[in-house]
C-alpha cells in the first residue's frame, strides 16, 4: 500500500515530465545541450529543456528542467542553480499501470548518473581553461547537488509491505573534463555546432538507515562512486545525441557490476545560448 505523500510525489513528478515532452509539439524547438553553452538570453530558463535516456539496462527514463539561474552578484561571482525533474519506466509507467512487481534496479543506475531523481536539485556549470572564445577547447565540468530517489520495499512475497515505495535524500558530486571542438553540416557551415568528448568521476551518498528500511539486511556505507566516459554531437536543427558509459568502483546493492551504457536525446525550446 503506498502512502498518499508518495503518490502525490510521484504524480506531480510525473505531470512535469509530460509537460515538458509535449512542448516541443506546441513550440519551434531546436536543439541546445546544457553541458556547454552560454547564456544570453534576459529571461529566467523555466521549463524549456528535457532529456530522454535509453540505458542498457532496459530502463527509460525522463527529465525537464524546470528553472535555471544564477545565485550571486552580476559580473561577479554566481552560482548556476538548477532544478530538475524526472521519471523512469521503474517508477511513474509501474504506478500508472497497477503493476505490482517492483524492484530497486532503478537505483543502479539513478546512483551514478547526475540527473537522476524525482526532484534535483543541483549547481552545475563548466569552464573553459582558455579566457578566449575559440570553436575548438578545453575545460572541466562538474555537478554537485541533492536529489529525491524513490526505493520499493522488498520483504517476504505476500507481506502488504512488499513493493511499497519509500523516498529516500541521496547527495551527489561530478567534477571531470571535456573537449570539444566544432561540427557542422556540409555547405552549411554558418550552422556551426559542437561534437565533445569528456570523462567524469561521480560520487554519491545516502544514509544507510534510509537504504535499510526497504532493502532490509542491506550491509553498505552508503557510498557510491565510478567515472563515465562521454560522446556528444550537437547542431541546431539538425540532431543532438549524447552517448555515455558508466562505470562503478565497485559492485553497488542490488548487484550490477556491467558497465551501463545511456544514450540520451535532448530538446530546447528557446534560441542557442
Amino acid at each position: 500500500m503506498e502512502t498518499e505523500q508518495s503518490r502525490f510525489v510521484q504524480t506531480i513528478g510525473g505531470v512535469l515530465i509530460l509537460m515538458a515532452l509535449f512542448f516541443p509539439l506546441w513550440a519551434a524547438a531546436f536543439i541546445a545541450d546544457t553541458l556547454i553553452r552560454k547564456n544570453t538570453s534576459p529571461k529566467t530558463e523555466v521549463l524549456n529543456a528535457g532529456f530522454i535516456d535509453l540505458v542498457s539496462s532496459g530502463q527509460v527514463s525522463a527529465s525537464a528542467r524546470l528553472i535555471r539561474l544564477r545565485i550571486g552578484e552580476p559580473d561577479k561571482f554566481s552560482l548556476p542553480f538548477t532544478i530538475y525533474s524526472g521519471v523512469s519506466n521503474n517508477a511513474f509507467p509501474a504506478q500508472v499501470m497497477g503493476m505490482a512487481a517492483r524492484t530497486n534496479e532503478h537505483l543502479v543506475t539513478q546512483f551514478i548518473t547526475p540527473l537522476s531523481g524525482l526532484l534535483n536539485f543541483s549547481i552545475d556549470g563548466w569552464r573553459c581553461f582558455s579566457k578566449q572564445e575559440k570553436i575548438t577547447q578545453a575545460g572541466f565540468i562538474y555537478q554537485l547537488g541533492e536529489r529525491l530517489l524513490t526505493g520499493y520495499r522488498t520483504t517476504l512475497p505476500g507481506s502488504w509491505l512488499n513493493g511499497r515505495p519509500h523516498n529516500f535524500l541521496n547527495s551527489f558530486a561530478t567534477l571531470g573534463l571535456f573537449f570539444q571542438t566544432g561540427a557542422w553540416e556540409k555547405d552549411r557551415s554558418a550552422n556551426m555546432g559542437t561534437c565533445w568528448v569528456s570523462i567524469r568521476y561521480h560520487a554519491a551518498y545516502t544514509n544507510p538507515s534510509q537504504l535499510n528500511i526497504f532493502l532490509e539486511g542491506l550491509n553498505t556505507n552508503g557510498i557510491y562512486s565510478g567515472y563515465s566516459l562521454g560522446f556528444g554531437l550537437e547542431i541546431s536543427y539538425t540532431v543532438h545525441l549524447k552517448a555515455q558509459v558508466y562505470r562503478y568502483d565497485k559492485p553497488p546493492e542490488p548487484v550490477y557490476s556491467l558497465p551501463l551504457y545511456q544514450f540520451s536525446f535532448n530538446y530546447a525550446l528557446q534560441g542557442k545560448n
